[in-house]
C-alpha cells in the first residue's frame, strides 16, 4: 500500500448533506472512498442514505450513516463524533441545503428563513463541531458547497442567494482564523446545474437541451473535492469555481 493509501486507511471523512447515489454528496462519498477513505455519509432522509451506502459498501467502501438535521447543533456534534469514532477525522464537506425560487414579493418569512439555516447555519454547525475534532488531530480540511448564488443574487433567488453569500463569508473568515492552524477551508462554487436527480427530477429534459457536458456531472465536481483536500500547503485553495465549459459566465 502506498503512504498515500495508509494514511486514507486510517482517517475518516463526514459528508453532511447526502441524498440519492446520483447526486453531488454521494459522489464526493464515492470519491474519498475509492480513495481509500472510511466515510461517513449525513443526511435527513434514512431510506436515501442506506440505499447509497448499499451502493458504496458493494463498491468495497467503509461507510456508515448518520441521520439527522443539519442544522441542528446536537444533530451535528453527533455527525461529526460517530465520523471521528469510525476513524479519525481528516476531513469534513458541508453540502446540505436547497433552494426554492420565487419572486421576492412572495417570500415568506419562513422561506427566507429556513434558507438561510440550511446553507448559512448549517456550516457553521459543522465548522463549530468539525474544528476541535481536526485540531485534535493536528489539521485536515473543511469544505463548503457553494454555488453561482454565492457571487451574484439572480432575479427570484433573494432567499438562496444571501445564504450562499453568507457561507461563502463564513468560509472565508474561517479559513483566515484557522489555515495556520493547518485546516484547509475551501469553498466550492459550483456555477452551474448539477447533472443529478435533484434537477432533472424536475426538469428532465434540461441534459438535452443543454448538450454533451451541459451540465456539471457530480462525479467530476467531487474530484475537486479530492484534489482540494490534497493540495500541498504551500499552495492551498481557498475559494474553486466550476462550470460547464459550453456555459457563458
Amino acid at each position: 500500500m502506498t503512504e498515500l493509501g495508509k494514511q486514507a486507511a486510517q482517517s475518516g471523512v463526514l459528508i453532511v448533506g447526502v441524498g440519492a447515489s446520483r447526486g453531488l454528496g454521494a459522489a464526493i462519498a464515492r470519491r474519498f472512498a475509492r480513495g481509500g477513505h472510511p466515510v461517513t455519509i449525513a443526511g435527513r432522509n434514512a431510506a436515501k442514505l442506506e440505499a447509497t451506502a448499499d451502493e458504496l459498501k458493494k463498491a468495497g467502501a467503509t461507510v456508515s450513516i448518520a441521520v439527522g438535521d443539519a442544522t441542528s447543533a446536537e444533530d451535528v456534534r453527533r455527525f461529526v463524533t460517530e465520523a471521528d469514532r469510525a476513524a479519525p477525522l481528516q476531513a469534513a464537506v458541508h453540502n446540505a441545503g436547497g433552494n426554492e425560487p420565487a419572486p421576492f414579493l412572495k417570500v415568506s418569512e419562513e422561506s427566507f428563513t429556513r434558507h438561510w439555516r440550511e446553507h448559512a447555519l448549517g456550516a457553521y454547525q459543522l465548522a463549530q463541531a468539525a474544528i476541535p475534532v481536526l485540531l485534535k488531530h493536528g489539521g485536515g480540511s473543511l469544505f463548503f458547497t457553494g454555488a453561482s448564488g454565492s457571487l451574484r443574487g439572480k432575479a427570484n433567488f433573494a432567499p438562496f442567494a444571501s445564504a450562499k453569500a453568507a457561507m461563502r463569508n463564513l468560509a472565508q473568515s474561517i479559513a483566515r482564523e484557522y489555515g495556520p492552524k493547518n485546516i484547509h477551508v475551501g469553498h466550492v462554487i459550483v456555477d452551474g446545474g448539477i447533472e443529478g436527480d435533484r434537477l432533472l427530477s424536475r426538469v428532465p429534459q434540461l441534459i438535452e437541451q443543454r448538450g454533451p457536458d451541459g451540465l456539471l456531472h457530480p462525479d467530476a465536481i467531487a474530484e475537486a473535492y479530492w484534489d482540494l483536500h490534497h493540495q500541498q500547503r504551500s499552495a492551498w485553495t481557498l475559494e474553486l469555481d466550476l462550470r460547464p465549459w459550453s456555459e457563458n459566465f
